[in-house]
């Protein structure tokens, strides 16, 4: 019940970027598990992979900055087109 609130009352960007932050909290997470299992076992193979879910998580971060920010976002106009699409058919 309480999902379907915040479908209906929030625009679908703000569900979008919700989404992303909470995959790349998650991403985080993860990085830093692996990181202290790294510095547990004193292995470097899991440190690298902590640090780079880390990284991934940094440039899935600047990715959404950019296309969620900004008067020229991408997925702000492929969103209103897409809405103009369903609204008014070209043919």
């Amino acid at each position: 019940m309480a999902f379907g609130f915040l479908i209906t009352n929030f625009p679908p960007i703000s569900l979008i970027a919700l989404l992303i932050v909470l995959i790349v909290v998650a991403l985080v997470a993860w990085g830093l598990q692996l990181m202290q299992a790294a510095n547990d076992r004193r292995e470097f193979s899991l440190m690298l992979a902590g640090c780079l879910v880390c990284s991934a998580a940094a440039g899935l971060a600047t990715v959404m900055m950019i296309t969620l920010t900004g008067p020229d976002a991408p997925l702000l106009h492929v969103l209103h087109a897409g809405a103009q699409a369903i609204e008014e058919p070209l043919w």
